[in-house]
């Protein structure tokens, strides 16, 4: 599954807006958007942070886990 639709997943399971999870993870809501549109991927501190509140590792965010 692409990152884009883990974070679309992130959204809907913990019921939260774009801005919300921006708030959560220090970004604004436009970047959000851009993930969940494929347009661009998050820094490494957001990762992290989608890591730490979430509990998806890096690999499972970028499919590379089976």
């Amino acid at each position: 599954m692409p990152y884009s639709e883990i974070i679309s997943q992130i959204l809907l399971e913990h019921n939260l807006s774009q801005e919300e999870l921006g708030d959560i993870l220090g970004v604004n809501q436009t970047t959000v958007s851009m993930w969940v549109l494929g347009k661009k991927k998050p820094s490494y501190d957001s990762i992290y942070m989608i890591y730490k509140k979430f509990d998806i590792t890096p690999n499972e965010l970028f499919g590379l886990d089976k």
